[in-house]
């Protein structure tokens, strides 16, 4: 891996065309610190940790309280990636000025830009967030805090006007600043021709090979959460097996006096305890 100079948006800007761009979700230190070392361009601290992490049924329930400490976790875990923080389901969608003082609690946190989803319908949002010199990510197609109360998790630009649309979206995006656009579950072909229709980068979440980068959930792509599987979901580790194992290995020494061994035992010193034993004799 080359330098560890920290990645800032000028940075992932000059990758379109030039590089593709990994990107993995993050919630705490330790897999944060790996995932950086591994050369992970940005680390997302995806809203999706309501669900991997806290065991909610979808991302709704997560609020500002739960994304500033895992916020803080992967910041301290950090020194390359960049780190974008998931602006929680009610954090933007009362108006610009409480988006505003809500990005800035996730950048006070340690993340280095904020994630929306949405299209034309936030623009003023995101306008607010940009002036106040916050960069934001945005994000179309699936949008997972919304689309079960309408739709359901469908493929989207599936169809012609559907295509269209999230081109429409996506151009807004840009004019009104963001510095990349996460497409998730968006049929291949429309996500082509949006990928050619910006200047700046895309970033693919089951929605094939042709975006600027991509990104999974980072228990997805180890195979760790079991909950559901998704279609486009590549995995690269089967944790789930190997914990199971481990923690069956350990409650089985435990349970059979094999656990602690002499290697995992400490001892007083030799002299202290011949002192002790006289004493205890008297």
């Amino acid at each position: 891996m080359q330098g560890r100079t920290k990645l800032n948006v000028g940075d992932i800007l000059a990758k379109k065309g030039k590089e593709k761009i990994s990107v993995l979700t993050a919630y705490e230190y330790s897999t944060a610190r790996i995932c950086d070392s591994a050369g992970i361009d940005i680390l997302l601290v995806g809203d999706s940790a309501g669900m991997v992490v806290l065991g909610h049924a979808n991302t709704v329930p997560v609020g500002m309280q739960e994304m500033m400490i895992f916020c803080g976790a992967v910041a301290r875990g950090t020194k390359r990636a960049m780190i974008i923080g998931d602006m929680p389901f009610g954090s933007y969608q009362v108006g610009p000025s409480v988006a505003v003082e809500n990005a800035v609690q996730l950048i006070k946190a340690g993340c280095d830009a904020v994630k929306l989803e949405g299209g034309s319908e936030i623009i003023d949002t995101i306008k607010a967030i940009v002036v106040a010199g916050i960069p934001v990510m945005g994000h179309i197609g699936l949008r997972p805090q919304t689309s079960s109360l309408w739709e359901g998790y469908k493929l989207q630009g599936r169809t012609k006007e559907g295509a269209i649309k999230l081109i429409e979206d996506a151009s807004v995006l840009e004019k009104a600043g963001v510095f990349s656009i996460v497409l998730e579950m968006v049929a291949s072909e429309a996500v082509d021709a949006i990928t050619k229709s910006v200047s700046i980068p895309t970033i693919g979440i089951g929605s094939g090979p042709s975006c600027d980068g991509q990104v999974l959930v980072l228990h997805d792509m180890l195979g760790i959460y079991q909950d559901i599987r998704p279609k486009f979901v590549k995995r690269y580790a089967e944790l789930s097996k190997e914990i199971f194992d481990a923690v069956s290995s350990y409650n089985h020494d435990i349970k059979t006096g094999m656990f602690p061994e002499e290697a995992n035992t400490f001892h007083m010193d030799a002299k202290e305890l011949d002192e002790w034993k006289n004493e205890r004799r008297i």
